[in-house]
């Protein structure tokens, strides 16, 4: 089967990876354009092109798919098949309907919960006990298409978006070759969502990351795992930000926003009150400094107890 790939970042380059060691025919890869990164804003590719050119993959990073032109990659090339990973760009009716098996996607959730540009962010911000992959047919909807295959895993209580992205990964990666071989087989099914159960899973924004304290804290505390690393979840003391890392919920009572104890042996903490119950922190990143642990920061006196954050 001829395989269209498109997908951008980290993890679609890893269902990339799965599907080239495993012998899948992938004929072309469409991604992003180059982006400026780092402290010397080098163009770099994304980390599906640089892995689609290691593999001598044609590459196609078209600034738009709705002008006509990629109608004419699309023929030229006659994918079969194509796979969709968090690619960053709607596909118009015309990108979705050319392939003979159709277009289908992996989705980072348990749809057709979390539809939408977060979903593994806001399954851990909203304190779900599991996640999942999905992979469905594409249609014009956000998400809306029919489910082929799903697998559901657990959220633990220490994860953060980072390990939840990974496991996405390898579990997705596995999930779609698997759900290729079954399309190509014809025992592949098509089960519609119930839209009755659809929630949006909208965009990160930075207020999004803003730990308020007076909220609970097994609120906080999903919250600041489900924007870690990034954009990280912070609060201000004296007037410059801190994002805040590792946390856990405890006992304690206090003003919310007030530090009532500190640990500084070893990696440390400091426990903070909240609305309700307490925060214990363990990692943080102070304004214009880079991640350390508790214990550091308490041990280079910038936190006390009887500190307020806001």
């Amino acid at each position: 089967m001829k395989i269209m790939f498109m997908g951008t970042p980290e993890i679609s380059a890893t269902c990339l990876r799965t599907l080239i060691a495993e012998g899948e025919n992938v004929i072309a890869v469409v991604t992003g354009v180059d982006k400026p990164r780092g402290r010397g804003n080098v163009m770099t590719p994304t980390p599906t092109k640089s892995l689609a050119l290691e593999h001598g993959i044609p590459v196609y990073t078209p600034k738009t798919l709705r002008d006509g032109e990629f109608d004419k990659v699309l023929k030229e090339i006659d994918p079969e098949l194509i796979v969709v990973v968090a690619y960053g760009k709607i596909l118009p009716e015309s990108v979705i309907n050319y392939p003979k098996y159709g277009c289908i996607n992996v989705h980072v959730s348990l749809l057709p919960k979390y539809r939408g540009a977060a979903p593994m962010q806001r399954a851990i911000m909203e304190g779900e006990k599991a996640t999942g992959v999905t992979i469905m047919h594409m249609d014009v909807g956000l998400d809306t298409g029919d489910i082929i295959s799903q697998v559901e895993f657990p959220i633990f209580d220490d994860d953060t978006f980072e390990t939840i992205h990974d496991e996405s990964a390898e579990i997705g990666s596995d999930l779609l070759v698997r759900t290729i071989r079954d399309i190509e087989a014809g025992t592949a099914v098509r089960i519609k969502q119930d839209d009755s159960l659809a929630c949006y899973a909208a965009k990160i924004e930075k207020e999004d990351a803003r730990v308020d304290f007076t909220l609970p804290a097994h609120v906080l505390s999903c919250r600041i795992r489900g924007t870690t690393p990034i954009p990280g979840a912070f609060c201000f003391k004296d007037g410059k930000m801190l994002k805040l890392f590792k946390p856990s919920v405890t006992r304690g009572s206090g003003k919310p926003g007030e530090v009532i104890d500190i640990d500084p042996k070893g990696e440390g903490s400091f426990t903070v009150a909240c609305g309700e119950g307490a925060l214990l922190i363990r990692g943080v990143i102070p304004e214009g400094k880079g991640r350390m642990t508790a214990g550091d920061y308490i041990r280079g006196r910038k936190i006390s107890k009887g500190d307020i954050l806001e």
